[in-house]
């Protein structure tokens, strides 16, 4: 008999990492990381321009890094000339950069599709509140660690270098 695990940090981590490792396959295919691809989302579903600070918060909130890596991400973004700069402190989505991340989101549809496959909306829906119930959880505790507002990566302590994030 099988015993189905309760929802616990590893088997989160695990099943984090198996979807991750199915995204990566394909942005990799593309020549785009990770964290090039949830910068490159955040511009492309945005309705025009987007302040460069608000993409690296919005990053930063979400990946939980420090802003300095999120700002390497966006230079490497523009230098590959799927963002561009528009105006003193806003980027753009370029067209290029617009059918990069139709792309990939094309090419992971059928994998999410799949592996979301005959899982019942009601179990679906339960999930969704748990994980998102153990990520505000798990915010507060980052922020009270740091120091920080919720959502914010912490600050290194140490002067040191900055970690390359590919």
């Amino acid at each position: 008999m099988t015993t189905t695990p309760l929802a616990d940090p590893r088997v989160i981590a695990l099943a984090h990492y198996a979807g991750r490792a199915l995204l990566e396959n394909v942005l990799a295919r593309h020549g785009i990381t990770f964290q090039q691809s949830v910068t490159l989302r955040l511009a492309a579903v945005a309705d025009g321009p987007v302040g460069r600070e608000q993409l690296v918060d919005g990053v930063t909130g979400a990946l939980k890094i420090d802003a300095s890596e999120v700002h390497g991400v966006l230079d490497r973004l523009i230098a590959a000339h799927w963002l561009a700069p528009d105006g003193t402190s806003n980027l753009r989505i370029t067209d290029a950069g617009r059918e990069l991340y139709a792309t990939t989101t094309r090419e992971t549809a059928p994998l999410t599709a799949r592996v979301y496959d005959g899982i019942p909306a009601q179990d679906l829906a339960v999930t969704g509140r748990v994980l998102s119930l153990i990520t505000e959880r798990a915010g507060a505790e980052l922020a009270a660690l740091t120091g920080q507002g919720a959502g914010r990566a912490p600050r290194p302590q140490v002067p040191g270098p900055v970690r390359e994030a590919e």
